[in-house]
C-alpha cells in the first residue's frame, strides 16, 4: 500500500489559517510574528510550512526579534528552506523596522530628557558591533535640527573633528548639542578619553555660545548620561 505523500504547503492550509488571507480580511495585528515571517518568505520545506519554519527561526532567537535582525544572511541561511533571496528579505523586512522606528522617535523629537535621547539613538547605534560618534543639533527650543555622524570606528573608540561639529553647528544656526556615541563592549562607564572629548568639545562650542547640553553613552538595552550624573 503506497503511502500518500502530506503537503505541508500554505495553499493546502484552511484560508482562515493562511496568514496572506489572515491579514487582508482580519488585519495585521492579529497574526503572530511567525506568520508575518511567513508572509515574507512564501514558502517553507518540502518537510514543513513556511509557519512552521519560521517558528523555528524565532525559537532560535528566543523570540525576540532584536536578535533576529542581529544574524547575517549566513546564519539566516543555516535554517533549512531558507535560501539567499530569503534571507535577503527577511534582513530588508527588519531593517525597514528598524529605520521606522528611528523616524518614529525622529518626528517627536523635542529633546525633553536624556531618555528621549536613548529613544532617538538607540535604533541607531545601540545594536552595532562597532562604536559610532554622533552629534544631535538644538534649536533654542530643544527640537532636533538633525542629526549627524561625525565618526566611525572600531570597537575600541572613534577619532571626533572637533571643528567640523562646530562648523556644522554654525551652518544649521545650532544653540545646543548632544553627543552621543555607542559602547559595543556593552559597558556604560565612561573612559577617560570620553570625559577629555566631552570637556574638549564643551570648552570649544562655549566660546561659540552653544552649549553641549549632555553626552551619552548608548549600549543595546540602556544608557549613562553625563549630564544625569552631573559630569558637565
Amino acid at each position: 500500500m503506497t503511502k500518500k505523500s502530506v503537503s505541508f504547503s500554505i495553499k493546502n492550509w484552511s484560508q482562515d489559517d493562511q496568514p496572506r488571507e489572515k491579514l487582508r480580511d482580519k488585519g495585521k495585528s492579529v497574526l503572530s510574528d511567525a506568520e508575518l515571517i511567513a508572509i515574507l518568505i512564501g514558502s517553507g520545506s518540502r518537510e514543513e510550512s513556511a509557519v512552521s519554519l519560521s517558528k523555528r527561526v524565532l525559537v532560535s532567537v528566543d523570540s525576540n526579534l532584536n536578535a533576529l535582525g542581529k544574524l547575517s544572511l549566513k546564519q539566516l541561511m543555516t535554517f533549512k528552506g531558507i535560501g539567499e533571496a530569503k534571507a535577503i528579505t527577511i534582513a530588508a523586512a527588519l531593517e525597514l523596522g528598524r529605520r521606522r522606528r528611528s523616524n518614529d522617535a525622529l518626528e517627536k523629537s523635542k529633546i525633553s530628557s536624556s531618555a528621549s535621547v536613548f529613544e532617538l539613538m538607540q535604533p541607531i547605534i545601540g545594536e552595532l558591533a562597532h562604536e559610532e560618534f554622533w552629534i544631535i543639533y538644538l534649536n533654542n527650543s530643544n527640537r532636533v535640527i538633525q542629526k549627524n555622524q561625525l565618526s566611525k570606528g572600531g570597537i575600541t573608540g572613534t577619532l571626533v573633528d572637533i571643528r567640523i561639529a562646530l562648523k556644522t553647528a554654525l551652518e544649521v544656526g545650532a544653540v545646543g548639542l548632544i553627543l552621543v556615541h555607542n559602547h559595543p563592549s556593552g559597558t556604560l562607564k565612561p573612559s577617560e578619553a570620553d570625559k577629555n572629548l566631552t570637556q574638549k568639545l564643551k570648552t570649544a562650542a562655549l566660546s561659540l555660545d552653544i552649549k553641549i547640553l549632555d553626552h551619552l553613552i548608548v549600549t543595546e538595552s540602556s544608557y549613562f548620561s553625563f549630564a544625569d550624573e552631573s559630569l558637565l
